[in-house]
């Protein structure tokens, strides 16, 4: 079998893991995922924890201990969530230290209900990067235009920033703009510009769900004709404006001062639709100095029978904007699309957060001590 997943790695794209859970770090799976199967970073958000907590009983030890102490139910979540990225954190630090801090990343998400409070997520990015206390996590912050000027303050701030929810090309660059803002006013304080680390993550499958239900509607050749290609070509477009970005007079600046490239991250990266390769939004998407954040059935179809042929970005361009550009003759509007998967994208985490309130606080309220 050829080892897909390190060709991937050797062709410029860090493998990390779109999943966390406490049964995943004290099992040794996680460990063993990094070993065996390249992988360099590991994401989380409202969803994946909601299912980790709701699963099982690996938390029940420190939600009796929680309930004993009459916490709130939502700092119990702070403290069982950071402790499952401090814990990921630990074991990734020898990737961290490996790569100069550019891999060994965790992720943890801002309160989703904050995606429209720029200081209130400012806040929340400080707190959670002091209750985690480790210099390999990242802080993930929606690209919502609340925050914008909340991923510039936390960068300013020298806390490394996950962007998530990124769904436009327009908005993409305003993240790239953000970051390049937040380093400048770094560099103004006489921050270590080498020791900030960010990515972007560009969401991919979900473009293709909400634009093949619109093609499908039409049910025309000429419609179908274009299933499946709107999300690889909004993600290519994308990679052009980073090419851009960062080869501009104003990051060339920053670099010099010691900064660190903003990465594009490829997230929702598992196939929704059984009619397309499984490994599709991996395979084509193979470029220099990205992420691709995996689901482990993702991750494990690379293994099994992805097929990475090198560098499936460059050069493609003008092809992506053709592509992009006949969804649009058909009357699908891009900027309708993308600015519906936003919302919907917020709402999901918060629909996902407040199932993690209700689950924890029946939990607590299960495991608290019967007597005073």
């Amino acid at each position: 079998m050829t080892d897909a997943l390190k060709r991937l790695s050797e062709e410029g794209v860090a493998i990390w893991l779109d999943d966390l859970s406490r049964k995943r770090i004290t099992s040794g799976n996680l460990a063993e995922l990094i070993d065996q199967q390249h992988v360099v970073g590991v994401t989380t958000n409202p969803t994946i924890f909601q299912k980790a907590i709701s699963e099982g009983n690996g938390y029940d030890r420190q939600l009796a201990d929680l309930a004993a102490r009459e916490v709130t139910v939502e700092e119990a979540i702070r403290m069982i969530t950071t402790a499952d990225v401090r814990d990921a954190a630990d074991i990734l630090r020898p990737v961290f230290d490996a790569t100069g801090g550019q891999d060994g990343r965790v992720s943890i998400e801002v309160d989703p209900r904050l995606a429209h409070k720029t200081r209130a997520t400012v806040a929340e990015a400080k707190q959670l990067a002091w209750l985690v206390d480790r210099p390999n996590t990242l802080i993930k912050i929606p690209a919502t235009e609340a925050g914008l000027p909340a991923i510039t303050e936390t960068i300013a701030a020298g806390i490394s920033v996950n962007v998530t929810l990124i769904f436009s090309l327009e908005r993409y660059r305003k993240v790239m703009d953000a970051y390049l803002s937040g380093l400048e006013k770094a560099k103004e304080k006489g921050l270590d510009l080498s020791q900030i680390h960010s990515v972007a993550s560009f969401f991919v499958s979900r473009v293709d769900t909400e634009i093949d239900k619109r093609i499908d509607a039409l049910g025309t050749d000429e419609a179908k004709a274009l299933r499946g290609k709107a999300a690889i070509a909004n993600a290519r477009l994308a990679y052009q404006a980073y090419e851009e970005v960062f080869s501009s007079d104003r990051w060339s600046a920053l670099e010099k001062a010691g900064a660190n490239k903003q990465r594009p991250l490829w997230a929702s990266t598992g196939v929704k639709d059984k009619a397309y390769s499984d490994t599709m939004y991996v395979t084509e998407l193979v470029a220099p100095n990205t992420v691709n954040t995996m689901p482990e059935a993702t991750l494990l179809a690379t293994e099994d029978h992805g097929e990475i042929t090198g560098d499936t970005v460059a050069g493609t361009y003008e092809q992506a904007r053709a592509d992009l550009d006949a969804v649009e003759k058909l009357g699908i509007k891009y900027d309708e699309v993308v600015k519906l998967l936003e919302d919907e994208g917020i709402e999901k985490f918060e629909a996902s957060w407040d199932e993690l309130l209700k689950s924890t606080e029946a939990e607590l309220k299960r495991l608290a001590p019967s007597e005073g």
